[in-house]
């Protein structure tokens, strides 16, 4: 059953059109993620198809009754409590524990931070009955605890899915189909064939062959421009309208140019953006704690050593202390046990998940150019190193979408050259050519690198190991990354904590949930130990089979990279099939790791 049908939709910023002639039909059983570049509209469409703003062109139509929920990029409760919100049944108090708010249901909800705030959306969301679900970045603000259970809800949920994310986990483990805006037009991909049901592989794979069908055409097009010019050079027949129309033709051709790039360049993130010398003394964490001064203990006195190059990630769930932290290490919050002990070249540089102070009146140019008065020819070039060319410059802040806003965050941090770099959410709201972009930056950065992050692919490729707070105010020291710590966590059988209330800078934080999971209330009672072991068994072949596929991917590159007959283009596709390849290793090894888990908590014998 068609449950959303728009058609046509148009829509344009002041002096910047977005998109034009986007139609898409959402039906049952759809989970259709939509994925473009930051600014391109994709907040823009999800309000329009969810009423909240009118098309400039197009319409859109519901089918009839068709109740749709819709999250969008900042909710608005109602004045009450949490509770209230959500509603007093077991299913929204069970909803607010998988998502990490349990402690905070009876305070008010003008007290809740703004990601609280989009929880509570959130869980009030998932426990009502719709035919079609819209989601503005739903993973935003959740824990790597409550993104699984989220996953783990949207695969099970039977109605209409529209979302925008960053998160590939997410894209490649929920998504059926994948809409992507690129340059004002709208490109569905659907998967077909060996991309096995994902709509992320799919975009990835129709993408890539569009990049190359567009560099094909264009080098038809200058060869036949090429040898048309020599035609012309060599002077024209007779003025026969045979003649002249070739003429015309030719001069078309030579002066034709190919679509313009959707961003001008690579995101400036390269070498040249400098960094301050570190010497041999990073970050020494001395017997570190910290408490509320209402005495609730948010970190128990520990040790820690960062050295130059560390890449340390810094995980557990909502509340547990992980922005504290990065708060003491920048010395915005004062240790109550110990001390740190900051190198004498250590210039620190913190891309916080609020973002700096921005003022929204100010245009990009003045907020670069800073106590400069006006930007230098250095600033300029910068900007347009980070996507700020042509009128963007000039654009007023408050004009720019969430992604463009983090984005001049970011930019704002690295012209200052820091060596010590304080990542908390990083990823919140950054469009997938950004966040490969900084994780490639990343991978060569010379200095020292903390991440707080939800996203597990940007950790995947950004840290070494991981530091792993409790909750409960423990912190330990996991090898392995992300991956080692998920493991961990399994192999334990562990479980998120009871939230409890501490209130800091007059906001409301919780230090984690319960795991009480509720699933949609279309998908059904809870599966019997027979069908988890067949689903388990499933998944164990699934991973086998995606990881021998992913290793003949890479045998393939590397037997084709060693040859001197190797074209570019050729390495290119290999490389591109390798990535899509990692990426269902990365969705089996996920799927795997939730079944066996579901199966060790409620004590089934999977031998």
């Amino acid at each position: 059953m068609i449950v959303i049908d728009a058609q046509g939709l148009k829509a344009s910023r002041p002096n910047r059109p977005l998109f034009a002639d986007v139609s898409l039909t959402v039906s049952d059983g759809d989970r259709i993620g939509v994925v473009g570049l930051n600014g391109c509209g994709k907040s823009t469409l999800l309000r329009m198809i969810s009423g909240e703003l009118e098309p400039e062109a197009g319409v859109v139509r519901r089918g009839r009754n068709a109740r749709v929920g819709i999250l969008g990029q900042t909710p608005v409760l109602p004045v009450g409590t949490v509770r209230e919100a959500v509603g007093s049944t077991w299913q929204g108090e069970a909803m607010l524990d998988r998502l990490g708010m349990s402690g905070l249901i009876e305070s008010q909800t003008d007290e809740l931070s703004g990601g609280q705030k989009k929880r509570v959306a959130l869980a009030a969301l998932l426990i009502g009955e719709w035919e079609a679900l819209i989601l503005d970045e739903p993973t935003n603000h959740l824990d790597l605890d409550a993104i699984a259970y989220l996953e783990e809800w949207l695969a099970h949920y039977n109605g209409g899915l529209l979302l925008v994310t960053h998160d590939r986990h997410v894209l490649d483990r929920v998504t059926t189909k994948v809409l992507e805006i690129d340059r004002g037009k709208a490109y569905l991909h659907v998967p077909v064939g060996w991309h096995a049901g994902s709509g992320y592989a799919a975009y990835l794979s129709g993408r890539s062959e569009r990049e190359e069908q567009a560099a094909t055409a264009e080098q038809v097009r200058k060869n036949l421009a090429k040898t048309e010019l020599a035609w012309l050079r060599r002077g024209a027949p007779a003025r026969t309208t045979k003649a002249k129309s070739r003429v015309a033709s030719a001069t078309a051709l030579v002066n034709t140019k190919a679509e313009a790039p959707a961003r001008q360049g690579e995101l400036g993130l390269g070498r040249d953006l400098g960094s301050k010398r570190l010497g041999s003394k990073g970050i020494e964490l001395h017997g570190v704690g910290f408490s509320w001064p209402n005495g609730q203990r948010v970190l128990a006195p520990f040790e820690h050593m960062l050295e130059p190059g560390d890449r340390l990630g810094i995980v557990g769930p909502n509340g547990a202390g992980k922005s504290t932290l990065l708060d003491l290490i920048s010395q915005r919050l004062t240790p109550t046990e110990g001390t740190i002990d900051i190198g004498r070249t250590v210039k620190i540089g913190y891309y916080d998940q609020l973002g700096r102070e921005l003022d929204v009146t100010q245009r990009v140019r003045d907020a670069v150019a800073g106590d400069k008065g006006s930007p230098s020819l250095e600033d300029i070039n910068l900007m347009k190193r980070f996507w700020f060319d042509g009128d963007s410059q000039f654009a007023e802040i408050s004009t720019l979408s969430g992604g463009e806003r983090r984005r001049l965050q970011l930019l704002l941090t690295l012209i200052e050259q820091p060596n010590v770099l304080l990542l908390d959410e990083p990823t919140n709201d950054l469009d997938l050519d950004t966040l490969r972009a900084m994780e490639d930056f990343l991978d060569d950065w010379p200095g020292i690198v903390l991440v707080v992050s939800h996203d597990r692919a940007f950790l995947d490729r950004t840290v070494e190991e991981v530091l792993a707070l409790d909750g409960q105010g423990g912190a330990s020291l996991v090898r392995g990354g992300v991956a080692g710590w998920l493991k961990q966590r399994i192999e334990r059988g562990s479980k998120p904590s009871q939230g409890t209330k501490s209130v800091s800078s007059g906001k409301v934080e919780n230090t984690g949930a319960t795991s009480v999971i509720p699933m949609p209330a279309k998908s059904g009672s809870m599966k019997s130990p027979s069908t988890l072991k067949r689903l388990v068994g499933q998944a164990e072949k699934a991973l086998a089979q995606a990881i021998a596929e992913r290793d003949m991917r890479s045998a393939e590159l590397v037997t084709e990279a060693s040859s001197s007959s190797a074209s570019h283009d050729l390495l290119a596709k290999i490389g591109t099939q390798l990535a899509i390849a990692q990426t269902k290793v990365d969705a089996a090894e996920d799927s795997w790791l939730s079944l066996a888990a579901e199966a060790e908590s409620r004590g089934i014998d999977m031998s």
